[in-house]
Order: structure tokens, then C-alpha cells, then sequence
């Protein structure tokens, strides 16, 4: 790679060998475009390289709290005795809460009121801190405490994001490590969300140490490109270590070693766990299943079917089954829309090999053993739980004020204490990027932007996880039963492979649990972890779930490697291929001065076609090429996934992705959080209004207030409530508070910065406090208790901001499609891909009319108490800060509250002027 001295004398480095990637005409064609760049800025220092940024000041971004997540125990103590913060641990939290009420005066030449500039570099009178950990390599810290990091070598820049990432998220990173072996409690105390974490993650993916080591020299050994990533991983990791040295010598670790006992506050003796290989794949095995691996539910989905059609009949019950499954509903809003069609995952008209449940005989599979002392109290059911969130608007140049396409992009990660995400900016041979890296896998940018293009990705959940039913044995020859450890394959009664963490943790200063202890147990078959226990036909079955990533988290390596690299990224084309090595199911966005892109990641399994992966199906119904020796198999070429280059617009907020590609999920239906995105850029698109960076930010900021139930439900509930005069006072009071909230916008706004107060607020409560009173009365009375009750397990009913516990992500399910689609057949107007009952007032508009009457009087007199009853963080009656957004504590930091924004935690807002 090229930098220019200090004396403006221009010199090249190469290495060879793994590490030498572009060759021939190529690497000299990379170094002379280079050099002309370099050539017009003399004045660099020789650890600080000049880079090409054709984003001209154009580029934006922010990630609240806070750059710093790491705290010395003197922070902690003073945090919580005088409530001070260690510098850089909340300095971006203010402009992001700040756009919930600032974003309606909001311009192009404002973006970094509520953002901060993203360009390469920073200025000299902005250069907070310089560390040199090696020669070849140099840390600048801005006025964010976010790392700069520029190496002249490529294992020095490695090394240097790995010595950046210690000092800024050692411990939530030492966190992730044992998060995802199961072994949080022995870490970080017995407290009852460490044990529910470890027990999610570990039910997801229970390696082995040589099943964790076996992914790493499968990468390694996978080419050119997986012997650089090795090299990358194995200098990330000596920086990693490097400061844990230097840190532990100096004594400015991290507090929570002292408060959770692995560090004696007095004597510094004690250990910090030297950081291995294996590690980094463990925490990518943890965000992969956080992230992006869709599918699942199979066997909740079976009870949900077996419960209507016990109600309707077989016939009849497969019908409305399938019409609430809505796996490809018409009336979807689709992040493709130009009539592109990718067939993928949709059910055989006569699926075959389908294992159905008998009724009432499911149970799941057991995860915690042998409890003692404190762990008695608590054992937490085995489910990863998996949030699609993050959203992104992309618009072409053809519809934008300069040329150029603009985006305002990022993924929706959570709110912690520290962030799990962390900035920086990478520059060394073969690496240009800026952006956002999940702690423990920051040796590249995950998330953001090259010298001419930027890039960012949402969760798109395609199905890529089956449930497989495989018949017990005893290999004895005894009958077998439901607690039989071996079962059938391949003709064989083979044992299941048991993977075990015994757990035991002692009272610790950090969280106040007392001593106690358990065993975590995964029953490993051919086909997966088992989730549960059943009978089919009398005969006892294990489910297990196959997920195509399983045994393959590091595999995408590759993939960000390629984003990463300005030799690589030259094109919209030359980046949707670099996605297509990312086998994660994500939705992938891209945009540089001439383009906008998209394309649908993920390894999609080639199924046989008469197999209908919303349900659970026999063993033996494999997927093609499928060999249980490391799980691989057949997977769908690049064409066949979704993909695009210059659509007039993309949006997506977890949504549906083309026709005719199936999602996992219940709630890509007539309503979705996605339309709030795409009304308003299709609005600007239809009426010919440029899009500028500036208004499209504000697009995504009041789509993120916006409630969905108030903008896409409540007219048409107004069209059947509008049917006949409300004559009872107390509904007709409510109604036209509803009315004038709609009209209003139906936006979760304060009436004024900082007052904690809703315009509109008693609209709210009753909105609220309505949504599940309505989806009970309009479809319990059809569907029956049991059936009702069994796809309120597949699908949520409500997911409203109060509703979410603080998360700040909400909306994405809900029963708004159905209710949507339900009063518009009771209405009698036209609905594409019908429910395949009526089910409000049993069909009849009148006594349809009385239901919403009924339930929306009912919901006028719950007092906002009951509507909002606290919790931990709130007090009963506190709407806002019901809806308000917490940033879960990781470590020994808190944060403040703040106001409710449905949007990404870190974001983009983008727009090059040039390319190279």
C-alpha cells in the first residue's frame, strides 16, 4: 500500500505469500490509482496515510452511548456514588435523542446537529489522543474517542484494531466469550440474566472447543482469501493480548474484574483471560444467531395448525391455516417492487413427509440439570430469542436533488450499556473502510463506508433453519419413550452427542446472587440440537433444528474481508458478490455515486420440492448434497437471490423481500412496519420531489414516531366504526380523540423537548390499551380459545413501544394484517390473499361494528396505571417512560432514559459526490 512521509516522499509496502492478495496488472493498477490521490495532499505524517474520500463531507453517522465502553473500577465506584461518566461513554447519546423532537427543522446543512461527520481522518486540532502499540502501526483517537487506526503493514493495522477494540470493550467482549459457551454465570455471577442469556445462546449453538477450532482451519485452508483472514484474526488477536498485558500491568482495566472477583482490587493479582481463536468464533457465533439466521418455530407452528383444523376440520382448517401463514401475501410491501420474482421457500401445493404432532403430546426439550443453591429459582426456557430489526432508505440518483443516490441506513442492534457495536476507521494494505464492528470481530468494518461507497445491511429472515422429526431408539432393542437419548439414522440407532457445561458461581460484589450451580445439556443429533419431545402416531420423536450457518459462523468472514478492500469493491456488481459470500440471511444495501444496490444474502438450502419448510418434516426429507459430516449441502446460486441494481427506491424495515420468496414469519402481511418507510420515499418518488439527504433522514425519523396500528389500521376501524352513529358518550369520546390523533399524523411525539409529555396522549392510552382487547374480540369467538391461543404463540398479538421493554425496536409483529385484511372483507371491499374466514362480528358489519364499539369503551376506562404498570424502570401511569428506551447495562455503566425513536442504533446518512 502507498503512504506519503512526513517530507511528502512517496513509498510503497507489499507483503507476500497468504497475505498478498492483488497481483500482476492488478496490484500495479491499485498503486498508481492510489498514488495520483496521494500525490495532491503532501502534508501527511508516515504513520497517517492520505486516502481518497469522495464522500466530501457528505458522510454522516452516529452510534449512542458512546465510543468508550470500558470503565476502571474508580469509574464504576464514582459512577455510582456521584453519578459521573467516564469521558466518551455517553457524548453521542444527546444527538440521537435529540432527533425525536429536532427532526421536523432538520436540513442537508443540519445532518450533524444530530450526527457526526464520517469522513476519513481526522483534523489535526481534533486529534484527542496518539498511541503507537507497535511501529507499524498508529491509534488516533478524534473528539469522540473513536480509534483511527492506520497501519503500514497489514498485520500492524490487524493488530491495532484488535489493541483499539480492548481498550474500548475488553469486557463486554470477555462477556460475549462466555455468553456463547453457556458459561456467563461462572464469569459474571449467577444473576437471573446471566442465566437466561447463557441458556439462549448455548441451546443455539453448542460447540465443542474442536468443533470451534474446526471452523477456523476450514476458513484457513479455504484459499487465498481464508489465509488472509486467518492472518487478519491471528494479529487482531495478538493486539487483543497486547493490551490486556499493558492493562493489567498499569492497572486501568476494566472494573467489573475487581466487582466480579477475578482481579484483587489490592494486590492486581489475578487473571484476564488471554483472548484465543476460538473466542472470535464464539462471538460470531453469537451475533449470527442474534442476527442472521432465519426460520425456526416449526414445531409451534404444527400445535397452531393442529389446533384449527380442530376447530374447522381438516379442509377447512388447512384453508385458514394457510390464509394466517401468509407466506407470500400480495398486499405485502416488498423491498423489491419492479415486478422482480425469486421463487424461494414457498410451501408444494401437497407437501410430503410432513410430522405432525399428536395433539397435546409436545414438550421441549429440557436444557438445565441438576440445580442447586440459586439456580433453583430459575430455570429459563431454551430459546434463543431473535429479533429482526435495522431499517434502510436508498434512493437511485435519478430521483434525488444532486444525481448521486442517498441513503440514511443502519442495522437496530439493541440499546447497551456498552454499545455492542463500536466505531473506527481501518487504513493499511488491502484495507480503506470506516464504520461499525460488533466487539470481538472488529479486525473489519462491518457496517459502513469505503473511500467511494458506503455500505449497511438489515436482517431479511429468510428460512434457513428446519425442523427435522427423528424417530427414538433404544439401543437395546427396548420400546422406546420420549426420555430415549438414541434415535434412528440412516437405518442405524445411533446415540445423540451430548454437549455439556457445568456451571457453578459464587456470590459476587457485582450482582448480589448467592452461590449456586447447574448443568447445561444439549442433545446433539445428525439434524441439530433438539428442541422438543413429542409422539407422532404414538411412536416417541425428538425435533431437532437444522440451521445452514450452524457449524459455519466463521464462513462469512470472507464476505466482510471483500467490503473491506478497495481493490475488491469497484462496483455495485463487484459488492453484491462480496455479499454473496456472507452466508448470514441479511438484506445488503449499497451505494456510491452512480449506483444504488441490493442483494439478499444467506446459504439457502436446496430443499426437495415436496417438502414445506414451515412445518416440521421427517428425517430422511434431506436437503440436496446435505452431508451431516459438517453440514454442508447444496445452496441456491447468486441469481436466485434477491437482487437489484438501481431501482428508483429501496426501503426496508425487516419486510417482505420479492414475490415469490417465502419468509420465515407470520408477519409479512396487508400491514407492516415497512409501509411506514415506504409511503413516505414513495411519496417523494411519485410527486417528483427531490430526495436529499436531508429530507430522506427526516422520512426515517418520523416513520421511526409513527405509529403503525394509528397510520395503517385505525382508518379503516374508523370506516366501520363511521357505518352508524355512536350513540354511547364514552365510545364516542374515545373515537374522536382517535380521530384527531390520526389526523394529527398518529405520530408518539412530545409536546415540546424534554416535557415527557404525548401531544395527543389520551389517544395513545387508548390505542394501547384497544389493540389486544379488539384482536380478541374480533378472532378469539371464530378461531375458538385454544386455536387463538396457539397463534398468539406464533405470531404476537401487540408490539407497540410500551410493549417491548425498552428496547426501542417496535412494530415488527403484530396482528395488524390480519385485523387489516378482516374489517375489509366484513366492509365488502376487495382484499388480495383473504383471510379464509370471517371472523370480526362472525362476518356481520353490525354486530362487527358492536365489537369495536364495545372494545374501544372498555379501553377508554383502563387508567393509564393498567395500562402502563411499570416496572423496574418506571412508575405505574409513566406513558412516556413506558415507551422510553433503556440502554441495558453490559457492564458497571449506566445511562439515562430516553425518548422513544423506531429507528437504527447506529445509522448512516450517505451521498458521494465522485467515485474512483
Amino acid at each position: 500500500m502507498l503512504f506519503v512521509t512526513s517530507e511528502g516522499v512517496m513509498t510503497m509496502r507489499t507483503r507476500q505469500g497468504t497475505l498478498g492478495i492483488l497481483t500482476g496488472v492488478t496490484a500495479v493498477t491499485a498503486a498508481f490509482t492510489l498514488a495520483a490521490s496521494l500525490l495532491t495532499v503532501p502534508q501527511a505524517r508516515a504513520e497517517e496515510p492520505v486516502i481518497e474520500d469522495h464522500c466530501v463531507g457528505q458522510c454522516s453517522d452516529i452510534l449512542p452511548p458512546g465510543q468508550n465502553g470500558n470503565a476502571t473500577l474508580a469509574d464504576i465506584l464514582a459512577h455510582r456514588a456521584l453519578g459521573t461518566r467516564p469521558a466518551h461513554s455517553a457524548d453521542q447519546l444527546g444527538e440521537y435523542a435529540a432527533l425525536e423532537t429536532g427532526y421536523r427543522g432538520l436540513t442537508t446543512d443540519t445532518i450533524n446537529e444530530f450526527f457526526n461527520d464520517a469522513s476519513f481522518g481526522v483534523p489535526e486540532d481534533e486529534v484527542t489522543s496518539r498511541t503507537r502499540p507497535r511501529e507499524d502501526v498508529t491509534i488516533l483517537r478524534d473528539r469522540l474517542g473513536v480509534p483511527h487506526i492506520y497501519g503500514t503493514t497489514r498485520e500492524g493495522t490487524e493488530f491495532g484494531a484488535g489493541y483499539a477494540a480492548a481498550q474500548d470493550r475488553l469486557w463486554l467482549m470477555d462477556v460475549l466469550r462466555h455468553v456463547g459457551r453457556g458459561q456467563l454465570t461462572p464469569f459474571a455471577g449467577g444473576a437471573e440474566g446471566n442465566r437466561s442469556l447463557e441458556q439462549q445462546f448455548f441451546s443455539a449453538a453448542p460447540y465443542t472447543e474442536e468443533e470451534l477450532r474446526q471452523q477456523i482451519d476450514r476458513v484457513a485452508n479455504s484459499g487465498p482469501r481464508g489465509a488472509r483472514g486467518f492472518a487478519d484474526a491471528q494479529a487482531y488477536l495478538e493486539g487483543i493480548n497486547a493490551y490486556i498485558r499493558d492493562a493489567h500491568r498499569g492497572r486501568y482495566f476494566p472494573g467489573e474484574y475487581v466487582l466480579t472477583g477475578h482481579v484483587d482490587a489490592i494486590t492486581n493479582r489475578g487473571e484476564i483471560e488471554p483472548f484465543r481463536l476460538t473466542d472470535l468464533v464464539v462471538i460470531a457465533s453469537v451475533i449470527g444467531a442474534q442476527f442472521g439466521a432465519g426460520g425456526g418455530g416449526e414445531v409451534e407452528a404444527a400445535i397452531a395448525k393442529l389446533a384449527i383444523q380442530e376447530r374447522y376440520g381438516l379442509e377447512r382448517g388447512e384453508e385458514i391455516w394457510r390464509s394466517m401463514r401468509e407466506e407470500d401475501d400480495p398486499e405485502t410491501v416488498r423491498t423489491l417492487h419492479d415486478g422482480q420474482s425469486f421463487p424461494y421457500g414457498k410451501a408444494p401445493a401437497d407437501p410430503q413427509g410432513v410430522a405432525m404432532p399428536d395433539p397435546g403430546s409436545v414438550t421441549r426439550q429440557r436444557l438445565v440439570f441438576d440445580p442447586e443453591g440459586s439456580a433453583e429459582s430459575a430455570d429459563v426456557p431454551a430459546a434463543t430469542v431473535r429479533h429482526g430489526m435495522s431499517n434502510a432508505l436508498v434512493v437511485s440518483g435519478r430521483h434525488t436533488e444532486s444525481g448521486n443516490p442517498v441513503a440514511v441506513f443502519g442495522p437496530q442492534t439493541g440499546y447497551f450499556a456498552p454499545q455492542l457495536l463500536m466505531l473506527q476507521e481501518l487504513q493499511g494494505p488491502g484495507i480503506s473502510a470506516r464504520g461499525a464492528s460488533f466487539a470481538g470481530l472488529s479486525m473489519y468494518v462491518l457496517l459502513g463506508r469505503g473511500q467511494d461507497y458506503a455500505w449497511s445491511a438489515t436482517t431479511s429472515a429468510q428460512d434457513v433453519i428446519d425442523t427435522y422429526a427423528v424417530e427414538l431408539c433404544e439401543p437395546s432393542g427396548a420400546p422406546a419413550t420420549k426420555e430415549s437419548n438414541a434415535y434412528r439414522f440412516r437405518g442405524e440407532c445411533v446415540p445423540m452427542e451430548v454437549v455439556e457445561r457445568r456451571n457453578s458461581w459464587r456470590p459476587t460484589v457485582a450482582d448480589g446472587t448467592p452461590a449456586g450451580s447447574y448443568t447445561l445439556r444439549s442433545y446433539r443429533t445428525a439434524y441439530g440440537p433438539v428442541t422438543h419431545r413429542a409422539t407422532i402416531e404414538g411412536k416417541p420423536v425428538a425435533y431437532a433444528a437444522l440451521r445452514s450457518s450452524f457449524l459455519h459462523e466463521v464462513d462469512s468472514l470472507i464476505g466482510f474481508q471483500l467490503f473491506n478492500d478497495p481493490g475488491a469493491i469497484r462496483s455495485a456488481r463487484d459488492f453484491q458478490h462480496a455479499a454473496h459470500e456472507v452466508n448470514f440471511t441479511f438484506n445488503w444495501f449499497y451505494v456510491d455515486a452512480d449506483d444504488a444496490a441490493y442483494f439478499n444474502s444467506g446459504d439457502n438450502p436446496v430443499r426437495p420440492s415436496t417438502m414445506d419448510p414451515s412445518l416440521p418434516v421427517h428425517a430422511g426429507l434431506d436437503w440436496q448434497g446435505w452431508n451431516p459430516d459438517g453440514n454442508t449441502a447444496d445452496y441456491t446460486p447468486f441469481e436466485q437471490h434477491p437482487n437489484s441494481v438501481n431501482q428508483d427506491y429501496y426501503i426496508s424495515w425487516n419486510n417482505a423481500l420479492a414475490e415469490d420468496y417465502a419468509a420465515a414469519g407470520y408477519e409479512k402481511s396487508a400491514v407492516h412496519r415497512g409501509d411506514l418507510l415506504d409511503r413516505r420515499v414513495r411519496e417523494f418518488v411519485a410527486d417528483g420531489t427531490p430526495v436529499t439527504r436531508g429530507n430522506l433522514t427526516r422520512a426515517m425519523a418520523e416513520a421511526g414516531l409513527a405509529d403503525l396500528r394509528a397510520e395503517r389500521v385505525l382508518p379503516v376501524l374508523l370506516r366501520v366504526l363511521d357505518t352508524a352513529p355512536v350513540t354511547d358518550p364514552a365510545a364516542a369520546a374515545a373515537i374522536e380523540k382517535l380521530r384527531a390523533w390520526l389526523a394529527d399524523g398518529g405520530l408518539r411525539t412530545q409536546t415540546r423537548a424534554g416535557s415527557r409529555t404525548y401531544r395527543h396522549a389520551d389517544a395513545i392510552r387508548i390505542m394501547d390499551a384497544w389493540w389486544p382487547l379488539l384482536v380478541r374480540a374480533q378472532f378469539e369467538p371464530g378461531l375458538g380459545g385454544a386455536a387463538f391461543t396457539a397463534m398468539t404463540r406464533v405470531l404476537k398479538v401487540d408490539e407497540a413501544p410500551s410493549g417491548v421493554d425498552h428496547r426501542g425496536s417496535a412494530y415488527q409483529a403484530g396482528w395488524w394484517g390480519y385485523v387489516h385484511k378482516d374489517l375489509r372483507a366484513v366492509l365488502g371491499e376487495p382484499v388480495a390473499g383473504p383471510l379464509g374466514d370471517t371472523f370480526c362480528g362472525g362476518g356481520d358489519l353490525a354486530a362487527c361494528r358492536q365489537v369495536l364499539v364495545d372494545t374501544v369503551r372498555q379501553a377508554a376506562a383502563q387508567p393509564a396505571s393498567e395500562v402502563y404498570p411499570g416496572d423496574e424502570h418506571c412508575s405505574a401511569g409513566d406513558q412516556w417512560c413506558a415507551d422510553s428506551i433503556v440502554h441495558q447495562p453490559l457492564g458497571g455503566i449506566t445511562h439515562r432514559k430516553i425518548g422513544t425513536q423506531n429507528r437504527p442504533t447506529y445509522q448512516q446518512v450517505v451521498e458521494f459526490a465522485s467515485r474512483r
